[in-house]
């Protein structure tokens, strides 16, 4: 059976994924004075004014104006920015459910963990090759005047018998110079974005359709284009069209927020399953409850794909790995200030982080 699943990636410069890097920023700033840090600070942007708010429990002094600032310049905005703060300690009802003997849930909630094997990295291909041409597009627009932050790259990919066989459409839009033509634009972001971003995949390349800026204009950009405020973009953190989401965003949150390190496991025990020929594919559903430090329920989905029993691969999971926040923030070594490279091109399918790696 054929069926074409489509993911999209957005570059630094959109207004969501700038203000999921700035709350990146501030937690590692606030783990590199103190691991112990309890964050939970985000962010808002429109036009020149940018609102910094949330829960910060640290002994780390963070100046949050001149780590935003300078974010924002090297960004590309030239403007001034208003900047309006509103932050305070974690409540402490929540702080006496979490730190006791045993490290506990800060929260609630459902997280999910996705591989596949369709590719290296194991992840699905269509989420893959988005954040594959959004990092092309960022080395290339950082070394042109005519080109700036703000962009979206969208895939869609034809699969037979769940597996990838052709390239269908890439859509890509960019925000540019005033002075640029459509057609310029189209060539210049083909030939030094999308043909170099897809050079490991021309095999797949059969009969694709290339649309580029659709739109025909993109030259207001970033926060004059658009609102942004932090974790508007979970599909895009996660694995895109393929796979499901827990809810609750990423950016911002240190490791016991388990919104966050639950799922980074989830994925570590997803992609193991899938590395070590269990599956083909595997998605895990964890649920946590606040206050207690083991997950209410595990739940192991293969799509019929296993290569032994779910009992078999239940039990493989019960003897290797554990779920607890205190183990994860352990074994993942979460305490470190690793966050704000996760905030831009995806959280998983990159060999750098540690829930990435093959046990």
């Amino acid at each position: 059976m054929k069926k074409i699943i489509t993911s999209e990636s957005v570059n630094i410069g959109h207004p969501d994924k700038t203000c999921d890097f700035l709350a990146d920023n501030f937690l590692d700033e606030a783990l590199r004075q103190d691991p112990q840090s309890q964050m939970a600070v985000e962010c808002a942007i429109k036009d020149n004014k940018l609102f910094i708010y949330g829960e910060a429990t640290t002994k780390a002094k963070i100046n949050y104006d001149d780590i935003a600032k300078k974010i924002l310049k090297e960004i590309g905005y030239t403007c001034v920015f208003e900047v309006i703060k509103q932050i305070s300690q974690q409540s402490p009802d929540i702080n006496q459910a979490v730190v006791k003997n045993e490290l506990c849930a800060n929260d609630q909630g459902m997280v999910f963990g996705y591989a596949t094997n369709e590719s290296k990295e194991f992840m699905p291909l269509p989420i893959l090759l988005a954040h594959r041409i959004m990092r092309e597009y960022e080395s290339f627009r950082i070394q042109s005047k005519d080109y700036f932050a703000d962009a979206k790259s969208q895939v869609s990919v034809e699969y037979e018998d769940n597996k990838p066989v052709r390239i269908a459409t890439i859509l890509i839009s960019v925000s540019h110079n005033v002075e640029l033509k459509q057609d310029e634009i189209q060539k210049t972001i083909k030939k030094h974005v999308l043909d170099k971003a897809l050079k490991e995949y021309a095999s797949l390349i059969d009969n694709t359709e290339f649309i580029i800026n659709p739109s025909g204009r993109f030259t207001i950009w970033g926060s004059y284009g658009d609102s942004g405020c932090v974790g508007r973009k979970i599909v895009v953190d996660t694995y895109g069209g393929v796979g499901k989401v827990g809810g609750g965003c990423f950016s911002s949150k240190n490791a016991t927020k388990v919104d966050r390190s639950g799922a980074y496991y989830a994925r570590y025990v997803a992609k193991n399953i899938v590395a070590h020929e269990l599956a083909d594919r595997c998605e895990i559903q964890v649920s946590y409850a606040i206050g207690q430090s083991k997950p209410i329920s595990l739940y192991i989905e293969t799509f019929g794909s296993e290569h032994l029993s779910l009992q078999k691969i239940y039990d493989y999971v019960n003897e290797n790995f554990d779920f607890s926040p205190a183990n994860i923030i352990k074994e993942l070594d979460l305490l470190k200030p690793i966050y704000a490279k996760t905030a831009c091109y995806g959280h998983f399918g990159r060999e750098e982080f540690s829930w990435e790696k093959i046990k």
